[in-house]
C-alpha cells in the first residue's frame, strides 16, 4: 500500500478539491483535517474519505462553498445552520463563536444543524481546549440506520459521537472521543478494504448473527453495529441524537433516511470556561492530580489516558508516513479520469 508524507497528501487532497470547485481557502482547511485526523491514526476519519467527499459533491449533497448562517443568537445559546458545506470549515467557525461567548459569559450553548461530515469531533474539543475552555460535544449523523438499540432487532440509531474535552495546565488536553457504537462505520470501511475482520462483539449480520465480516456492514443484505456496552452505549446513542439533532434543527433517525453520497452531521456543543466553577484556579492542580493518580499505579504500571494513542501515532506518522490501503488509493487514481 502507499505511504505518503503528510505534506504529499494535503498538497493531493487539495488539488482534487479545487477541481471539483472548492474555493481554494476551504480545500486547504478541509486537506489540513483530513490529513491530521490520519496523522492521529484515524484513517476511518482521515485522508480516505475524499473520494466520498467528491462523490457527494457531484450528487450534491455537499455544497463545497457554503457557509455557516447563524439563525439565533440568545445570550449564550448560539444556533448555527450549516447548509451541507464542508464539516471542517463550519466545525471551527461555529466553535470559534462558541469560544468567544463563553469567554464573556462563562458558558455556551452552540448546536450546528445539517453540516456535511464534521470529522473526527476531536479536533473541536481540541481547538476548545487550546482557548483554555471545556467543551463536551454531542453528535448525530443524519444516515440510514446503522445500529442497533439494546435488544433491538432493526437499526434504529447511528454511530453518533460523543466527546468531552479538558484542558490541562502545561500539557496535552483530556480529549475523550468516540463513537457510540462499538467501532465507528468508517473502521469497518477501513477493515473491508484491507481484508480483516473486525472485533468480536461489534456487528451481527442480516439474521441477527454476531459477526466480525465488515462484509455485512458495506454490501446488501445489511446486518448492524451494536452499540458499546449495550444499554449503555444504547442510550447514550439516543441521548445524542436528542441533544445533536431533535434540538438543533437537524434530521434524527426517525426520519428513515434514505442512501445518499453525503455524510450529514448535527451537533449540540457545550463550551465553558472552568475558572468560574467552584475549583476556580485550583481546578488545574486537582486535574493533574487525578490524571496523575489515575495514570501511574503502584506497580509502576503507566496507564494511558484519553488522547494519548493520538499523540503517539502523531510522532510516528509524522516520522515514517501515513499509509493508504489499496482500495483507497485506487480510488484515488480514478479521481484523474
Amino acid at each position: 500500500m502507499p505511504v505518503l508524507t503528510h505534506q504529499q497528501l494535503r498538497t493531493l487532497l487539495e488539488h482534487h478539491l479545487v477541481r471539483v470547485n472548492t474555493p481554494q481557502e476551504i480545500a486547504r482547511q478541509v486537506a489540513d483535517n483530513l490529513v491530521e485526523a490520519s496523522l492521529k491514526g484515524h484513517d476511518s476519519h482521515g485522508v480516505t474519505l475524499l473520494p466520498r467527499y467528491i462523490s457527494a459533491i457531484l450528487a450534491g449533497d455537499l455544497q463545497p462553498a457554503a457557509q455557516l448562517r447563524l439563525i439565533r443568537d440568545a445570550g449564550p445559546l448560539l444556533s448555527f445552520h450549516g447548509g451541507r458545506g464542508f464539516g471542517q470549515v463550519l466545525g471551527r467557525q461555529a466553535m470559534s463563536a462558541g469560544i468567544e461567548r463563553a469567554r464573556q459569559s462563562g458558558v455556551a450553548l452552540v448546536s450546528l444543524a445539517d453540516s456535511h461530515h464534521l470529522g473526527r469531533i476531536g479536533a473541536w474539543a481540541e481547538q476548545v481546549a487550546a482557548a483554555g475552555l471545556v467543551s463536551i460535544h454531542f453528535a448525530n449523523v443524519a444516515a440510514p440506520s446503522a445500529v442497533l438499540p439494546f435488544e433491538g432487532r432493526h437499526p434504529r440509531l447511528g454511530t453518533n459521537p460523543f466527546c468531552v474535552g479538558v484542558p490541562v495546565s502545561g500539557r496535552a488536553p483530556v480529549i475523550l472521543d468516540f463513537a457510540t457504537s462499538a467501532i465507528a462505520g468508517n473502521k469497518a470501511r477501513i477493515a473491508w478494504n484491507e481484508g480483516r475482520a473486525i472485533p468480536p462483539g461489534c456487528a451481527v449480520d442480516a439474521q441477527g448473527n454476531p459477526t466480525t465480516d465488515p462484509r455485512w456492514l458495506m454490501e446488501e443484505p445489511r446486518g448492524a453495529l451494536l452499540a458499546f456496552g449495550g444499554h449503555k452505549g444504547a442510550g447514550l446513542s439516543l441521548i445524542c441524537s436528542l441533544l445533536g439533532a431533535a434540538l438543533t434543527g437537524g434530521e434524527t433517525e426517525s426520519h428513515q433516511i434514505p442512501p445518499r453520497q453525503g455524510i450529514i452531521n448535527n451537533m449540540l456543543s457545550i463550551i465553558f470556561d472552568p475558572l468560574r466553577l467552584g475549583a476556580g484556579e485550583n481546578y488545574a492542580r486537582e486535574v493533574i492530580a487525578q490524571l496523575d493518580w489515575m495514570q501511574h499505579d503502584q506497580q509502576g504500571h503507566d496507564v494511558l489516558l484519553p488522547g494519548e494513542p493520538e499523540a503517539r501515532a502523531w510522532q510516528q506518522r509524522l516520522e515514517n508516513g501515513i499509509y493508504v490501503d489499496e482500495v483507497s488509493w485506487k480510488q484515488f487514481e480514478a479521481l484523474e479520469l
